[in-house]
């Protein structure tokens, strides 16, 4: 039998206006039977009545393309392919619609238009005009319109008009131009929604049996679960940088507030227990006690409606939400209605009634405990008012997680401001609080703690008075921070101390402490700790007498000199190894400086810093140090001014001497012969000399002193013996010799007739000793001046 095409004609009011013999034959309806008649007459089921009260939308049923179930003239359904293909008239708009049938269909073609009907997402048909052809009962429900009341109406119609929706629009005009399917994402609302949701949203072009593009046909997901999920997730990654950037509690806390708002809620505010801004542990139940506002923040500039200050106490009183969360240590969830979120709203409104306008609307709360190693710090709560999702329990599962992060992170601020304070006690203790008494140099000294996150350093300096009018200046630095580096610098400090009290030269004094540290690092059982107990240190001695002063570094930097009236540089010394390694010398260099010289001695916080060169700090130490200045304080503070980094990273200890010198009307010395008669010639000048200085009330005590040491000299010691008198803050007598033999004190028995010598000095005078010289030893003893 010869196939006839099967095809009609239906006008822009959807009436039949043309019927071929295919047509006839496929459905036995005759021209005379249709045409005239509308089309919708044709199709098998129920017809919407809304869809036939406009000419488009009776057309647009009338000329569905696709799978098409129509009524054969004897009463039973044919499922055919129908294909429309609109016909312009004069003025470029359908004037009616060609519409070819292929064959029957085969079973199952009515299954699958089921399966796009009842899809549980939305789906839609356009023509290449953007306008309705198809929209499933998802889809209806969404744009809040049956699909009959949309068929043959242009999107513009359905939706109100968005950037997103003229987005959309281009997205469907790109499909029918290229003829590529697309697919992306949008985060938008739906007029049947009521707030935002996220979409996936994919479409594609549909052609008929010649390949022709016909219409575009899309599918939108709505993705809101997995978007927010994505965002809660993507929150947590930007919480590991974002929160606990410094090591302070506060600021932490803001931190925390910051992420919160406005991504996560409206109003976030951040509550910790007193205590844990103090400097002690928690000695009653953690959760309970006075709670301190330390951060908040809104979407409303200025944060209208904050029932409390910054600074300021309170409790939340039960049954409120973070009563709850602080009480049972678990997030709790509170929406309008709820008795504990009713609490919370009267409570902060009889705190602040003032807010009260501010707080209305607001819907849903969370409260989270900040807890960390068990214990409670804290609570942080947040609530929604213009954020339209009420907080559900995938965000309580997310707050948990957060509020473990940030506890963890205030937790670690809060233990690095306790050590901290530990550190800064213990090395303020250890540090000399007030410089001793001498006239050697004029002294001024400057000590600035770290304030990084690295903590407390082991910087120290010390002045230490020895004998002969001379004085010891000592500057170091401990390798790390923290208490450990602290106890460290008090142990060396210590150490210095007593070996100046030996009177050991600045070399053999650095190599005693060089095996110290390597001592105390062979005490720990691991092997970094010699490195953790490594140190620095520069010891110089000063002799105003001579005005020479000799120093030796250990791996220190070197010290910076002016004299007076030239320009300060760095003194040209070896900076030797540093202390703690071990088996390598020490070398001592010595400078004869003129009266009113300044030595500057400082660690290396205060030329080192992040993105630093240390040779331009080094410049501009020396271009500070020659500034002129009347006093050693104003010189100290010009140079911190002109030399610390911003944000110094390290401590910082900085030490400044001008030199003062002994004239020779202030000292007197006498050579003296190995001949035990010459003592009281010696005697006789000593007391004469005293006579001098106008000091003959320490001329009985002065005698029985330098008859003591002469004597012993010339007795026991070596040849040549050298007897000196200093007139500085004290009245100093000194008797040299070449013996390196140290006299010591020894009980006398009754029946001796020597070995008391020696305990008359020391009960007659301030103090005595003896050190080592280069030439053998001298005996020493200080009495105080007698008042004049």
């Amino acid at each position: 039998m010869e196939h006839v095409a099967a095809a009609a004609i239906i006008d822009a009011h959807g009436r039949v206006s043309g019927w071929s013999e295919g047509a006839h034959q496929l459905t036995g309806h005759t021209a005379r039977d249709v045409v005239g008649r509308p089309a919708t007459d044709l199709l098998a089921g129920d017809v919407p009545t809304a869809a036939l009260a406009t000419p488009t939308g009776a057309a647009a049923l009338a000329v569905r393309s696709g799978a098409v179930a129509l009524r054969h003239r004897d009463g039973h359904p044919i499922e055919l392919s129908l294909t429309a293909c609109p016909l312009l008239g004069p003025d470029g708009e359908p004037a009616g619609y060609a519409v070819t049938a292929g064959p029957p269909l085969p079973p199952g073609t009515a299954l699958a238009a089921d399966a796009f009907q009842q899809a549980s997402m939305c789906m839609s048909v356009f023509d290449v005009r953007q306008n309705y052809l198809r929209v499933n009962e998802v889809g209806g429900q969404i744009l809040g319109r049956p699909e009959e009341a949309l068929l043959g109406r242009h999107l513009i119609e359905s939706v109100e008009e968005s950037p997103h929706t003229k987005g959309f629009l281009d997205h469907l005009r790109q499909v029918a131009e290229t003829g590529r399917p697309l697919r992306y994402e949008s985060f938008t609302g739906a007029p049947d929604l009521g707030q935002d949701h996220a979409w996936s949203i994919e479409m594609w072009p549909l052609r008929d049996g010649t390949g022709r593009l016909t219409a575009v046909a899309l599918a939108a997901f709505d993705s809101s679960e997995q978007y927010w999920a994505r965002r809660r997730l993507t929150l947590l990654n930007e919480a590991a940088t974002r929160i606990g950037t410094t090591l302070d509690v506060v600021r932490t806390a803001e931190e925390l507030v910051g992420l919160l708002v406005p991504q996560y809620a409206d109003f976030a505010a951040v509550d910790l227990l007193d205590w844990v801004l103090g400097e002690d542990e928690w000695e009653t139940e953690p959760h309970r006690g006075d709670l301190r506002r330390v951060a908040h923040g809104s979407t409303r500039e200025g944060d209208p409606g904050v029932a409390m200050a910054l600074g300021e106490t309170h409790v939340y009183e039960p049954p409120s939400a973070p009563e709850r969360a602080l009480r049972e240590g678990g997030v709790v969830l509170s929406h309008v209605g709820d008795a504990d979120f009713d609490t919370w709203i009267d409570e902060r409104n009889q705190r602040s009634p003032e807010g009260r306008a501010y707080r209305q609307g607001v819907h849903s709360l969370i409260a989270i405990p900040l807890r960390a190693r068990g214990t409670t710090l804290g609570v942080a709560v947040c609530a929604r008012k213009a954020h339209p999702d009420r907080y559900a329990p995938d965000d309580a599962v997310f707050a948990e997680e957060l509020g473990s992060r940030a506890a963890v992170c205030i937790d670690n601020a809060r233990r690095f401001a306790r050590e901290r304070s530990t550190a800064h006690a213990l090395q303020h203790s250890l540090l000399p609080r007030g410089l001793p008494g001498q006239a050697a140099v004029d002294v001024v000294h400057r000590y600035l703690p770290c304030r990084s996150q690295a903590g407390i350093g082991g910087d120290w300096f010390d002045v230490i008075p020895l004998s002969g009018s001379r004085v010891a200046l000592v500057v170091g630095d401990v390798v790390g921070h923290g208490i450990q580096s602290s106890a460290t610098m008090g142990r060396l400090r210590t150490a210095v101390r007593t070996l100046a009290d030996v009177d050991l030269p600045p070399d053999e004094l650095l190599t005693h402490l060089d095996d110290l540290v390597t001592h105390l690092a062979g005490e720990e059982d691991s092997g970094d700790e010699v490195a953790e107990l490594g140190a620095t240190c520069l010891y110089a001695v000063y002799d105003p007498v001579s005005r020479h002063l000799t120093l030796a570094a250990a791996g220190h930097p070197v010290p910076a000199l002016v004299l007076p009236g030239g320009v300060a540089e760095f003194v040209a010394m070896a900076a030797g190894p540093p202390l703690g390694v071990g088996g390598l010398p020490f070398e001592a260099m010595d400078l004869e400086l003129p009266e009113g010289s300044v030595v500057a001695l400082y660690t290396d916080g205060l030329l080192e810093g992040r993105d630093r060169e240390v040779d331009n700090a080094g410049d501009e130490l020396c271009r500070a140090i020659d500034a002129r200045h009347d006093s050693l304080d104003a010189l100290a503070d010009t140079i911190l001014k002109a030399v610390l980094p911003e944000q110094p990273g390290d401590d910082v200890a900085l030490l400044l001497a001008r030199t003062r010198a002994l004239g020779a009307d202030r000292v007197a010395t006498w050579d003296v012969p190995p001949d035990p008669a010459q003592v009281a010639h010696f005697r006789q000048a000593a007391t004469d000399q005293l006579a001098v200085w106008g000091l003959e009330e320490a001329a009985f005590v002065t005698e029985l002193v330098v008859s003591e040491l002469v004597t012993n000299a010339i007795r026991y010691g070596e040849p040549p013996v050298q007897l000196r008198l200093i007139r500085d803050r004290a009245l100093i007598c000194e008797v040299s010799d070449a013996s390196s033999t140290s006299p010591h004190l020894r009980r006398a028995h009754a029946y001796d007739e020597g070995g008391r010598g020696l305990l008359l000095v020391a009960q007659l005078t301030q103090r005595w000793g003896s050190r080592q010289t280069g030439s053998g030893k001298t005996i020493w003893a200080e009495q105080p001046l007698p008042d004049t």
